[in-house]
């Protein structure tokens, strides 16, 4: 199954990110919770909290200031304490100053999660260490929607923005989840995004 978790933190440079690393945590978790999930159509984590929930991902959206509302369905919850099931990943869209007190939250979960993700433009090294002290995988300045859809090929024909979908292409529900999982562990699903990519342009 690979390394522990231990040696893989402490090797773990985040800067850089082997693509079988983020494919794994990817194919791995099942339940996330987006910290800063927001109920406006127009904000990032709307559009990657949608995203991912139509993945099959089960997606439970943790916003104090809209606690008890719903969002796509989903019931929005205070804090993660709040949340009354076992989560894997504990997805951070918040400004970075506020990911280590969200680390310390996460970390007093039981079960704890496996992975903290920090979003595009997030970062806070203190934060990471403290949860790969802890056995936690971690990535920062990433967005899991982009990292999908570019290491399972969709990216060619969806683009980072989801409503681009061709009327020309499968549908959405012909991809979920499947095509992440037939890339193989060597990495290669970047070279057949590109293979794809080029198809699609006609070069």
């Amino acid at each position: 199954m690979g390394e522990p978790l231990s040696s893989l933190a402490l090797a773990m440079n985040h800067d850089s990110y082997p693509d079988s690393y983020i494919r794994g945590i990817l194919n791995t978790v099942k339940t996330i919770a987006m910290v800063g999930a927001s109920e406006k159509e127009n904000r990032p984590s709307y559009f990657a909290f949608k995203y991912l929930l139509e993945r099959r991902y089960k997606m439970i959206p943790v916003n104090p200031g809209h606690a008890g509302e719903t969002m796509l369905g989903q019931r929005i919850y205070a804090r993660l304490a709040d949340i009354p099931e076992p989560v894997d990943m504990v997805d951070i869209f918040r400004a970075s100053q506020y990911a280590l007190p969200i680390v310390q939250e996460a970390l007093a979960l039981k079960p704890r999660p496996q992975v903290i993700w920090m979003q595009l433009g997030v970062r806070n090294d203190e934060a990471a260490a403290l949860a790969e002290a802890n056995g936690l995988k971690v990535v920062m300045n990433r967005c899991p929607k982009i990292e999908y859809g570019r290491l399972s090929s969709e990216i060619a024909w969806i683009g980072v923005n989801t409503r681009t979908i061709s009327a020309k292409k499968a549908t959405i529900g012909g991809i979920q989840r499947m095509s992440l999982n037939r890339t193989t562990a060597q990495g290669g699903a970047t070279e057949a995004a590109d293979r794809a990519q080029r198809e699609e342009s006609g070069h």
